[in-house]
């Protein structure tokens, strides 16, 4: 059975840092694709960041040059490193991951993805 598990989450003051993670059971990201996707207070949802197993990644405009994805395949395990925060990043934060790959469109990747709980992320101005 697939399970995804976040944590890292908090509050912060904005310009500040947080790294997330995820670890998996029951999937490698050997041969999985994996990424976060954000839920803001308005709702709005959004794939931020995302690797394949061929080494790609992809990111969102707004957290170009501050957020970076990443994974260790021995421990299972996915990553978002966050830096110079920005109150607009403040969002619920979840982690996914699929075998035929995440799509940037949060509906689709809800219907076929693995999705975990997730982690709240606040930041503050």
């Amino acid at each position: 059975e697939v399970r995804l598990a976040e944590s890292g989450g908090g509050s912060v003051q904005a310009g500040g840092s947080l790294t997330l993670s995820c670890t998996a059971s029951g999937l490698t990201f050997a041969t999985t694709d994996g990424g976060w996707y954000r839920q803001t207070p308005e709702n709005r949802c959004e794939l931020v960041a995302s690797f394949t197993v061929y080494g790609t990644t992809y990111y969102t405009t707004s957290v170009k040059g501050r957020f970076t994805v990443s994974h260790d395949n021995a421990k299972n395990t996915m990553y978002l490193q966050m830096n110079n925060l920005k109150p607009e990043d403040t969002a619920y934060y979840r982690c996914a991951a699929d075998r035929n790959g995440l799509d940037t469109s949060c509906r689709i990747a809800r219907q076929n993805s693995y999705w975990g709980q997730g982690t709240q992320v606040t930041v503050s101005s």
